[in-house]
């Protein structure tokens, strides 16, 4: 997880939360995106309101997403040897309704794609 202010003054790049967040998440978040798994329910009241927006990951127009965030999780489990990350994977399917994506309202779904496509 993180602590309170996590991603304040975002410009750009790509984050993963794999833990609760502290308050106040994305102030001054103006660019770039996140993926926040939100297990306990409650990020809706832990993020800055003012400039982000956060969507729910669906298998429902959002399979780039999806596909992305599973990419950077079996990254990051070959990476740390995570037990936390290997559940997800495993249990993928039930934890993906749990995951956000936030954006800078500013940000439309398609500009991410481009994002997306630039990092690959």
């Amino acid at each position: 997880g993180v602590g309170d202010h996590c991603c304040e003054y975002m410009t750009g790049g790509i984050v993963v939360v794999l833990g609760r967040t502290g308050i106040n998440f994305g102030a001054g978040f103006t660019g770039g995106f996140a993926y926040v798994l939100d297990t306990e329910r409650d990020f809706v009241d832990r993020y800055n309101h003012e400039l982000i927006d956060i969507l729910r990951l669906s298998p429902e127009g959002m399979e780039n997403y999806l596909q992305h965030v599973r990419a950077l999780l079996i990254r990051h489990v070959e990476e740390t040897g995570s037990a936390w990350g290997n559940r997800l994977l495993t249990d993928f399917r039930d934890f993906l309704g749990k995951f956000w994506l936030v954006k800078p309202k500013a940000a439309s779904l398609d500009s991410l794609i481009e994002t997306l496509r630039r990092a690959a």
